[in-house]
């Protein structure tokens, strides 16, 4: 069992490294490559840190759950960490550039979010079915997330995204919402431009078979740790392809068909 003080080791690690913006060694040495407890006590950690500092959580990611980014991870499960307030940058989709003063080694991929119009708080976690998520789902949106890494180059193992608050950045969510009466999410189709040029592609189905499972995924994993979805939250529901690096000044567009195309400029 991996020590109190090494969580808090990590933790500081982390910490540093995002506000320094200089990349750090990775936290495994700390927490081993298996402790997935110690793994999410250091991203709570983490997150409280900042919550302490004056944010606020504002919903979930999942992250990993295309066999695209498991690859390009080396990873071969999900995960999911916080969006926090000052995470989200959905100005980007009107209009106003994005700044990249926070990141490190930023990579973008698109995705479907999900707005939640009712808790998934049941007493039994059987009840946390694909059914149950869809009808806690107010509508589904097109998002943006821009992933990060405090880990230099990228070089992670499985606990150390999960410590990283599932490599965490920024995110940008569309107003174009579609109640799933009008939307399937594992049927969308979408093709990430970067100025004009495809750089990623792909469909629902990448997301864990259907971005509905990787919900009901997520809605679980909550249940467990004590800390479910609630009403208003917001859910990056995964990646639909590769995530692509990207550069200062940078145009890039979302397109994921039900949707109006996301565009998000990012500052020189």
């Amino acid at each position: 069992m991996t020590s109190q003080d090494a969580i808090s080791a990590a933790v500081e690690r982390l910490a540093v490294a995002q506000e320094t913006r200089v990349p750090c060694a990775p936290v495994r040495d700390l927490i081993g490559t298996d402790d997935l407890p110690a793994a999410y006590a250091v991203q709570q950690g983490l997150v409280q840190r900042r919550v302490a500092a004056g944010v606020s959580v504002v919903g979930r990611k999942i992250g990993a759950t295309s066999e695209a980014v498991q690859q390009q991870l080396g990873v071969d499960q999900p995960d999911f960490g916080y969006l926090l307030s000052d995470m989200d940058v959905s100005h980007g989709a009107h209009g106003t550039p994005v700044s990249m003063r926070t990141l490190v080694q930023p990579r973008v991929e698109a995705e479907v979010a999900f707005r939640l119009g009712a808790d998934v708080a049941p007493t039994d976690e059987a009840d946390i079915t694909i059914e149950a998520v869809r009808a806690a789902v107010d509508v589904a949106l097109p998002a943006l997330e821009i992933v990060d890494s405090r880990i230099a180059d990228w070089q992670i193992g499985f606990t150390d995204t999960v410590a990283d608050n599932a490599s965490s950045g920024l995110f940008v969510v569309g107003e174009d919402g579609r109640p799933l009466a009008d939307l399937e999410p594992r049927d969308v189709v979408m093709s990430l431009t970067i100025n004009g040029e495809e750089r990623s592609a792909g469909t629902g189905a990448a997301c864990l078979g259907d971005p509905l499972e990787a919900l009901r995924w997520l809605a679980v994993q909550a249940h467990r740790f004590g800390d479910p979805l609630r009403a208003g939250q917001v859910v990056l529901s995964g990646a639909l392809g590769p995530f692509v690096p990207f550069a200062p000044g940078d145009r890039v567009v979302a397109s994921i068909s039900g949707f109006a195309p996301l565009t998000v400029d990012f500052e020189e």
